[in-house]
């Protein structure tokens, strides 16, 4: 009969720091295994079915496994052999059950970004898939992408979309449209259980949310009033950072704030003075030729560019453009109501109170769909050098600042 190890208190098992396994008695089989870098933990030496495998118990602690915790869980698995379970093959199965529950499960932002791959051959170009990622990253991913597919409801889908739903009827209808084929594909893959998708539209949210084409446009970009552009340009110039000057350089060629974030070195001609943004960029979708006022070329000349980055501004924080929040959030942070899509606004203002240029250049600047046959005109010659005195009138204006009670003269150019 094999001899009985001594069984040792807690301050023995503690002292215990020689390399190897140390019988500790108390239950057969139980040893104290210490390494070469002096790491402790518990075995349990079992028969199970001819075989003796060394079953791992947890690393030593005195005030967590200690020896009266070893022990006890030591016999719990010497019972489990004895009713007949495997405790090596019973972990097996575990082990394969969680890889298994593992594998079908996947946040929403690794389902988009896999869904987006998948589908990219499919599309005319490469601004389709750049417009997903940009709706999904400024609405989506912040309140849903870090959670499982699975757990996606009906209630985090209109979460995302009542918000904007009247002020971006455009954007959030294209974004559930989105939505909903990213949750098709996660269950088609197996990662949500199948039944209705939350974001689909007939029968589901066309319950909650009105037509998108019957529903009412809200005016969601106030403008700051044209009396206040020199002096918040002048306090614009003062904030450092890629943001700063992207906003700046938005207000000084009347862009949308999108087009100004997206603007990239191969389309600007520092030497002409032009920037030519790509049709597919274009809310249009014709290439719209911007004449850059002397400020605007200035701004970009001050720019230190980056090797292999060909996005004017970029994200400090990653190689790709800003977002419509970093933007927005310089005005938030002077007390300003307006937006940075609202300085279109009052550059048009400016034009038709304070100018005398033709309505349909100010139109052309603002690279608005053409109208009637007057303003076609003005599309196929493109006007350039009248719209660069204009562009130029209108960097002028913004250096001013104007005092309260001072009224603005008219500028009689055309």
């Amino acid at each position: 009969m094999p001899k009985k190890a001594k069984e040792l208190g807690a301050l023995a098992v503690k002292r215990v720091t020689t390399p190897g396994k140390h019988p500790v008695g108390g239950v057969d089989g139980l040893y104290l295994k210490v390494t070469e870098t002096g790491s402790r933990s518990w075995v349990l030496r079992v028969s199970v079915g001819g075989r003796r495998p060394e079953i791992g118990l947890g690393a030593y602690s005195d005030k967590g496994l200690g020896v009266a915790e070893a022990r006890a869980k030591a016999l719990k698995v010497r019972d489990d052999i004895a009713a007949g379970i495997d405790p090596v093959m019973q972990k097996k199965e575990a082990s394969s059950r969680l890889r298994a529950s593992q594998a079908l499960e996947m946040t929403f932002e690794n389902a988009a970004k896999r869904f987006i791959k998948a589908k990219e051959p499919e599309w005319r170009n490469s601004k389709h898939g750049a417009q997903w990622t940009y709706t999904l990253e400024e609405f989506a991913y912040p309140r849903i992408g870090k959670m499982m597919v699975r757990h996606i409801n009906r209630a985090h889908i209109t979460e995302i979309l009542e918000p904007i739903w009247s002020t971006k009827t455009e954007t959030a209808s294209r974004l559930r449209g989105r939505l909903e084929a990213i949750l098709d594909w996660a269950r088609v893959k197996g990662f949500r259980d199948e039944g209705i998708n939350p974001a689909s539209w007939r029968g589901n949210l066309d319950k909650l949310l009105s037509a998108p084409k019957k529903t009412k446009r809200v005016r969601n970009h106030p403008a700051l009033p044209i009396v206040q552009m020199g002096a918040f340009m002048k306090t614009l110039r003062a904030i450092e950072g890629v943001s700063a000057r992207c906003l700046e350089f938005s207000i000084l060629t009347a862009a949308r704030s999108g087009e100004a974030r997206a603007a990239d070195w191969r389309e600007i001609d520092l030497e002409k003075g032009i920037w030519a943004v790509p049709a597919e960029k274009m809310k249009a979708q014709k290439e719209h030729r911007v004449p850059l006022p002397a400020a605007a070329v200035r701004l970009l000349k001050a720019i230190e560019r980056q090797d292999d980055v060909y996005l004017v501004f970029p994200s400090p924080r990653a190689n790709r453009a800003l977002s419509d929040m970093s933007l927005l959030a310089i005005m938030r942070r002077q007390g300003l109501e307006a937006t940075p899509h609202g300085f279109r606004s009052t550059f048009r203002d400016w034009a038709s109170e304070y100018t005398n240029y033709p309505r349909e250049l100010a139109e052309v600047a603002l690279a608005h769909i053409k109208g009637d046959a007057t303003e076609a005109a003005y599309w196929r010659s493109d006007v350039l050098q009248k719209r660069r005195r204009l562009m130029e009138d209108w960097a002028a204006f913004c250096d001013k600042v104007i005092e309260a009670g001072t009224v603005i003269p008219l500028n009689k150019q055309a």
